[in-house]
């Protein structure tokens, strides 16, 4: 019975932490790196992707993007516990509420790191790439420290942007490692995902202006003000849009499917930007969440379909 009651422990905190981190904002990098992977798999002038082989890469990948998201996530909940508690807005989260124990969740982190390290060793095991195994532990060193960030400079926000950034290339450097050297497109996807993610990152940060001035913290609409890091936000977004235009015209699979899903992309970016001017942050369920998960699904989406339709 001694061994029962841990187990229930450990599944009752893995409950909770689901619960507070939300998996479903996995769709802000997933669907990026699933593209990432379909263009490696498939690079110009294939015949199509061998689904032997990419089917169970695909599916490590996916495994391996929920792994280290939760981690990343934990990390930013243990190492901001004490911030949040002071935070209104943040207090109900599970470790500042007590629903959670700081032990709790070092056990459920220890374990997603670990199994983070399992999957990324099965590329090797199965399919010969040792890649991402030499690869884990700096990725999830660089996902885990975003917090600090923000304790002393304004960049915070592009070292979030950096770390979603990872997962184009990343699932490329795990489909095919060379697939890098050929594809500049993956880099602009990259770069777009870096500056999307920045930028609304900085509209989201609009919510804790004045706790953060309080605490000292740098998100950058603390430090330059709200319309100063707003147009920031929309320079962002700017480039963003540039670099998926950059994109589809140097790569020929990301044809006309593709450029449909930048239109979607660029008008939702727009609609975010005249709600936050609009309504401030009574909206931010629509201008952080549905907005920009529906612009990781569209261009996921269609990025992949015209991929297959054109190899």
């Amino acid at each position: 019975m001694a061994s029962v009651a841990p187990a229930s422990s450990l599944l009752r905190s893995a409950r909770e932490i689901a619960a507070d981190i939300k998996l479903q904002h996995s769709v802000f990098a997933l669907p990026f790196a699933v593209l990432g992977a379909f263009m490696a798999a498939a690079p110009v002038g294939s015949e199509g992707v061998q689904w032997t082989r990419f089917g169970g890469r695909l599916a490590l990948i996916v495994v391996a993007m929920v792994f280290a998201r939760t981690v990343a996530m934990l990390a930013n909940r243990l190492l901001d516990r004490s911030i949040d508690a002071r935070n209104p807005r943040t207090a109900g989260r599970a470790l500042p509420s007590g629903r959670l124990s700081t032990a709790g969740a070092l056990a459920v982190l220890a374990g997603c790191t670990a199994g983070f390290g399992v999957v990324c060793a099965a590329f090797g095991v199965f399919y010969g790439n040792w890649w991402p195994l030499w690869l884990c532990g700096p990725v999830l060193a660089w996902l885990a420290v975003y917090p600090l960030l923000k304790r002393f400079t304004a960049l915070c926000h592009l070292y979030l942007g950096a770390s979603l950034a990872m997962s184009p290339p990343a699932a490329a450097i795990a489909v095919d490692p060379g697939s890098l050297a050929g594809q500049p497109s993956l880099w602009l996807l990259a770069g777009m995902v870096m500056c999307w993610v920045a930028g609304f990152d900085i509209i989201y940060a609009l919510q804790d202006v004045e706790v953060d001035r309080r605490d000292g913290q740098f998100s950058l609409p603390a430090r330059l003000g709200v319309p100063a890091a707003l147009l920031a936000s929309r320079w962002l977004h700017a480039v963003a849009i540039a670099c998926l235009v950059a994109a589809g015209l140097l790569d020929p699979r990301l044809d006309m499917l593709f450029g449909a899903g930048v239109a979607i992309v660029a008008v939702l970016l727009v609609y975010e930007h005249v709600t936050v001017k609009r309504w401030g942050t009574t909206r931010m369920a629509l201008a952080f969440f549905t907005l920009n998960g529906i612009i990781g699904c569209v261009l996921g989406l269609l990025g992949v379909a015209d991929v297959l339709l054109h190899t």
